[in-house]
């Protein structure tokens, strides 16, 4: 049987922050990223490279071997961005049933990565958008932002992108950028209202498009990806933004 994928319900940067009132998530196009950061595509691509070196993820708890990745957290405020001392990525069980309550320590990313301007304009952008939707009419507040850098493979046959399933993170924002995919299928993203019958179902496959998504109001999963060609993986940026501190700093 053919593989079917349905194509991201795309909307513009200017329409980001009002889809996410309305329908609790919004899906730009990897130019409209680029637009909306202030930056050339081409220099979010130069990121790319910084996904090939992720060390593997030690506390999967099903045993698998699929994923690698990275983890930094920032402050962002009024648009200056500060790296904070790393840090364990902590997760109540309440949002994360298979891996919530764990203290995982995982490699930060790399100071080079983190210093590139485009990296910068990400966050800032990330965390004015935070703004304009999360705190309305206040001006500017702390946002406490985590960066997750996964590559998903395929090595073993399978590889699953949420192995926790349909979940919330226990945030306002969270942001999923497809960085890129290669020899695999499956991968759809689906999103779910919280307390609605309303979805929605679609595949992400141009680079650097992204979905954001209002945590409070949607559940979210990516299926699990099957190798098409040999060597084939999924590459993503997860970043997350919350008021008031980090997940188990209160």
């Amino acid at each position: 049987m053919a593989h079917v994928t349905f194509s991201p319900p795309y909307t513009t940067p200017e329409q980001a922050a009002q889809a996410l009132r309305d329908v609790g998530y919004a899906v730009l196009r990897p130019e409209d990223v680029a637009a909306w950061i202030g930056t050339d595509l081409s220099e979010l691509e130069a990121l790319n490279a910084d996904w090939k070196d992720l060390p593997p993820d030690d506390f999967l708890k099903d045993g698998g071997r699929y994923r690698r990745r990275r983890h930094s957290c920032f402050v962002v405020e009024g648009g200056a961005v500060c790296q904070v001392p790393h840090r364990a990525h902590w997760q109540p069980v309440e949002y994360n049933a298979l891996h919530g309550g764990m203290q995982r320590w995982f490699a930060p990313m790399l100071d080079a990565t983190v210093a590139r301007p485009a990296w910068q304009r990400l966050l800032a952008a990330l965390a004015k958008v935070s703004d304009t939707v999360f705190a309305p009419g206040g001006g500017p507040v702390p946002w406490f932002l985590e960066a997750h850098q996964f590559r998903i493979d395929t090595t073993d046959g399978i590889g699953r992108p949420t192995p926790e399933g349909a979940h919330r993170d226990g945030v306002d924002l969270v942001a999923v950028f497809l960085v890129g995919r290669e020899g695999v299928k499956g991968g759809e993203t689906r999103v779910f209202e919280a307390t609605g019958p309303n979805g929605q179902r679609f595949t992400l496959t141009e680079p650097w498009s992204v979905l954001l998504l209002d945590d409070a109001r949607m559940i979210h999963e990516t299926t699990p990806i099957q190798p098409a060609a040999p060597g084939g993986c999924r590459d993503t940026l997860v970043v997350t933004c919350r008021q008031g501190a980090f997940q188990g700093a209160e």
